[in-house]
């Protein structure tokens, strides 16, 4: 057992009971000891912390420390996150420059937010755990467009804030597999295998592999040269493909195999119109199952993200797809085989103005930085808590 006893008037701390995230723990020692020997106990009892155990939800504190730097060790399997969606998984989130509103840099030294996210000499910081991967499909093949340990670098995505709170809870190196192109609809492009044709307002839409789009009841479909799922198709094949060639995309890897830990999905934009928003509920349920299937994961984590175009004022079809993405949340949704491995969180509260942001873009959130980073790390809580309840 490790005590640490400060000379002044703070109290004992015996490092194997107590969090060092614990943020009634920082705020105790804040008001008692000097800052510098505040952070050589926070270094100490977190470097135990972080050798004996993983950090659960509750743990994970607001303000995130800075990674170490420090690989994770090669002995145990790779913990992989697929994320899926259309732009905004691709990532709108405008990095800078510091003098632009609402871009990361303003937010870190404007608003002095994220300081994790740089270091002393206002660098920025590295997840060398954490490596982020993003493909993509375009003019028939795959595109390699990130294969880089996670930091700030460029417009971002969701995976920013998602991978800072993963590579926190993991002791196992992390790999984030973006697997997405943007402007996709569920309804259309990434129709999940199974899901069959429906009629709507007098027409016939696509089922899978099905081609045009839609066409007249009672009348012969003119096929087109893409089909219902094709984007499906074309993502899952190249997530497969990075898995299937691991030692080019994880540098450390030793060939110790990796489990697919969960799925990530924010996507929701193309299908607000009155078909796509009407069977939106049922292919999303579809595409959580058929995903678990396609990835021999059928315990395999879902986390996803509502729509959140103008925040609290988002209505008609968007407000009915962010209402069928939340019926399908395992704690607060419609399906019971969903409970304690489905969890959606609202995105409409990291909404940002125009007057904030960088750009007048509701459809891409105004790139602002705050909304790509926020939904990202709620995303990762969210996957963390859904992890947890299987201790």
């Amino acid at each position: 057992m490790v005590i640490l006893r400060n000379t002044g008037t703070a109290p004992a701390i015996d490092c194997g009971r107590v969090n060092p995230y614990s943020p009634h723990l920082l705020q105790l020692f804040t008001r008692t000891m000097p800052k510098y020997l505040l952070t050589v106990l926070f270094v100490f009892c977190l470097g135990w912390f972080e050798s004996n155990q993983t950090l659960t939800a509750q743990e994970i504190p607001t303000v995130l420390p800075d990674p170490d730097g420090k690989p994770a060790a090669q002995t145990k399997p790779v913990q992989v996150y697929i994320m899926l969606g259309q732009s905004n998984m691709l990532g709108f989130g405008r990095m800078g420059p510091k003098e632009t509103k609402g871009s990361l840099e303003f937010l870190i030294h404007e608003n002095k937010m994220y300081p994790h996210l740089i270091d002393d000499a206002g660098k920025w910081t590295v997840r060398n755990d954490v490596r982020y991967v993003h493909v993509m499909h375009n003019r028939n093949q795959m595109q390699v467009k990130r294969n880089e340990w996670l930091m700030p670098n460029g417009n971002f995505g969701p995976e920013l804030g998602f991978g800072h709170i993963v590579g926190l809870h993991h002791e196992e190196p992390v790999l984030l597999l973006k697997s997405c192109i943007g402007n996709r609809s569920l309804g259309w492009d990434l129709l999940p295998p199974g899901s069959e044709s429906f009629e709507f307002e007098g027409k016939i839409y696509a089922g899978y592999k099905q081609s045009p789009l839609s066409w007249d009841k009672g009348t012969t479909p003119v096929p087109i040269e893409w089909y219902a799922g094709k984007q499906y198709d074309d993502d899952v094949a190249n997530a497969k493909k990075v898995l299937e060639n691991l030692k080019d995309y994880y540098p450390d890897y030793q060939g110790q195999g990796y489990e697919v830990r969960g799925f990530v999905w924010w996507q929701g934009h193309k299908d607000q119109n009155a078909a796509h928003a009407s069977r939106y509920e049922q292919y999303l349920v579809k595409i959580i199952q058929t995903l678990r299937q396609d990835f021999a994961a059928p315990k395999a984590k879902f986390v996803l993200a509502t729509i959140a175009f103008g925040g609290d004022k988002l209505s008609g079809h968007g407000l009915t797809i962010a209402n069928a993405q939340l019926a399908v949340d395992g704690d607060q949704g419609k399906y019971p085989e969903f409970r304690g491995n489905v969890k959606a969180i609202d995105a409409r509260p990291y909404w940002r103005p125009v007057d904030v942001s960088p750009v007048n873009q509701d459809y891409h959130y105004n790139h602002n930085a705050e909304t790509y980073y926020e939904v990202g790390d709620k995303l990762g809580r969210a996957m963390v808590e859904l992890l947890q309840r299987d201790k």
